[in-house]
């Protein structure tokens, strides 16, 4: 149910959720480890306590004397103070700075600084460095410690509360849906992060999107195992199950405590990464655990391509009615398109395996999207596109309620991602690939990741997807030794921790087996330096699946008379 139009605040949802179903859970959250019946003591938070405690502290906000637009950045760890935090500055409209701590120490610091915020809102440690790196904030002059104050002045978020408890509603500012709710930096999996512009008609156009494609309704419990589902969740009165985990790892994750809150709660929703899911299914598989999941009956996975084998295995552990949704898109636009696990099993897999790229699936409602020429520098008028045919590979260009309209901080960016078109703004995803007969789009890789030899273009999703097909391969990454347009291509392969050849003869045994596999498919025979690596390929924190190939192509060791090749030139 949509908020009264009269108010544009994607957090007046919440009010909506709460007059539906005020004494629902909204957020459970492990308060310790397990009893010894194997069960766990949960934190709980209703759908009214979230609302009103949300209120008084969006009221204090306002008392203390932050105002609207303001910015503040958000440095608490994901769980209920979390998202009670972001609904409370979102009703004092203060637009909430949400960085993903998991982008490094430096990249933090840049970002924040480069935010230019007015303010904190973190836990003690958190105040600390901001304290002891103040020269680097200046205009960072109201701050919220949500435990304990020491000497770095501001306040508690107990004050806060304590402040707003006694003031009445009418001090809460009217937010109209095209205002600012919030910036939020990208990965920086392809560049350093950029800070994206969302307004409160973003939120709205997201939620609304994502409810209606997988018919989420009230009453649904969703173990959260991706941090800002869980904003979505309380706005679409889900109970959020927050796991015992580390969402900054999700592949370290361990799948028996996932198990233990999806059985306690009964869940039958679960967002979680490809990398989530991967750890999972291996575990299952090496235990004999059959049925984890009895209760699941919706499966969301994003920020990568899922292969068809893991979505296969994970089939094998869910309800036979249970559905798998890959959602596809970015930070700056989301969501894009989605496919079910049914569908890639049966029909889009096979054909990745042989080199086609991933489909993504159909666009969500009221997306535009289209496939032009490849360009590396700066498009900013639509006029300057050319449309490739249906099947051919380009870049992918996107427009909708849901596509944001610019980065504010690293704005020198606009004019490399953002195309406009009269009163709208074209979003270019960096994403290359092709639309098929069916307007499906395939992904075939970044486009900051091709590799430009003097005579074609290789991207790295199909040609990775050959080499991933040797069962002692978890995964590969293209990179370009060289400069374009005169790169040589070179695959580094990461294989299975029980696969990783013991000695040099090994080694070469598996660079031949992998030549062979390449020479017959034309995507990848001219391909002949391959490196297997003795160390996991380095892959984002956010998802645990993006590969770092620009940090591979600078470590990429020199040529040698000896080495400059993987084995025996395979035949044409």
């Amino acid at each position: 149910m949509s908020p009264s139009p009269t108010d544009g605040n994607v957090a007046a949802r919440l009010k909506v959720i709460r007059s539906l179903t005020p004494a629902a859970i909204a957020i459970a959250e492990p308060s310790g480890p397990p009893r010894r019946d194997g069960l766990r003591t949960y934190n709980l938070t209703t759908f009214e306590q979230l609302d009103q405690r949300s209120d008084e502290i969006a009221k204090g906000l306002i008392r203390w004397g932050i105002q609207p637009g303001m910015r503040l950045a958000m440095m608490v760890p994901f769980g209920a103070s979390f998202i009670e935090l972001v609904f409370s500055l979102l009703k004092a409209g203060v637009v909430a700075v949400l960085i993903d701590p998991g982008i490094g120490r430096k990249h933090l610091v840049d970002c924040l600084s480069e935010s230019n915020v007015d303010g904190f809102v973190g836990i003690p440690r958190a105040q600390l460095v901001r304290a002891v790196l103040r020269k680097r904030f200046p205009t960072a002059k109201w701050n919220v410690t949500t435990g304990r104050r020491w000497l770095w002045g501001g306040k508690t978020l107990r004050q806060i509360a304590d402040m707003g408890a006694t003031a009445d509603a009418s001090v809460l500012p009217t937010v109209g849906s095209s205002d600012q709710a919030a910036i939020i930096f990208t990965t920086g999996s392809t560049g350093p992060p950029k800070g994206v512009l969302y307004t409160h008609g973003t939120f709205h156009a997201q939620i609304d999107r994502i409810r209606e494609r997988y018919d989420i309704r009230r009453g649904s419990r969703d173990l959260a195992c991706f941090p800002l589902f869980g904003l979505f969740d309380a706005v679409m009165g889900v109970t959020t199950v927050i796991p015992d985990m580390d969402p900054t790892r999700p592949a370290d994750v361990n799948p028996a405590r996932l198990i233990e809150a999806a059985t306690q709660w009964e869940v039958d929703q679960a967002f979680g990464s490809p990398a989530l899911w991967n750890t999972v299914v291996k575990w299952c598989e090496q235990h004999g655990v059959e049925e984890p999941f009895p209760t699941l009956r919706r499966v969301l996975s994003a920020g990568a391509p899922v292969p068809a084998s893991t979505l296969q295995s994970l089939r094998k552990l869910l309800n036979p009615d249970a559905i798998i949704m890959t959602p596809y898109g970015a930070t700056e636009a989301l969501p894009i398109a989605s496919i079910e696990s049914r569908e890639v099993i049966a029909e889009t897999g096979p054909a990745s395996a042989k080199g086609k790229g991933v489909c993504v699936g159909t666009r969500f409602e009221g997306v535009e999207w289209r496939v032009i020429e490849i360009e590396d520098g700066p498009i900013t008028e639509i006029q300057q596109t050319k449309q490739r045919p249906q099947g051919k590979i380009g870049e992918l260009m996107v427009a909708g309620p849901m596509v944001t309209t610019e980065y504010v901080v690293r704005s020198d960016q606009n004019s490399m991602h953002k195309v406009r078109d009269q009163d709208r703004v074209w979003h270019r995803m960096g994403d290359c690939g092709y639309l098929d007969p069916e307007d499906r789009f395939w992904f075939c890789g970044r486009k900051a990741h091709r590799v430009v030899t003097n005579n074609r273009t290789l991207f790295t999703i199909p040609c990775e997807s050959v080499f991933n097909a040797h069962p002692k391969v978890y995964r590969s990454a293209l990179v370009g030794r060289g400069e374009r347009p005169n790169q040589t291509p070179v695959i580094l392969v990461e294989t299975h921790p029980a696969d990783q050849p013991a000695s040099d003869p090994q080694r070469e045994t598996l660079k031949a087996e992998l030549l062979e596999l390449a020479s017959r498919n034309p995507i990848t025979r001219r391909i002949q330096e391959i490196i297997i690596r003795s160390e996991p390929l380095p892959v984002d924190i956010r998802h645990n699946s993006k590969i770092f190939r620009e940090r591979l192509a600078e470590e990429l060791p020199p040529l040698s008379p000896v080495s400059n090749v993987a084995g025996p030139k395979p035949s044409s």
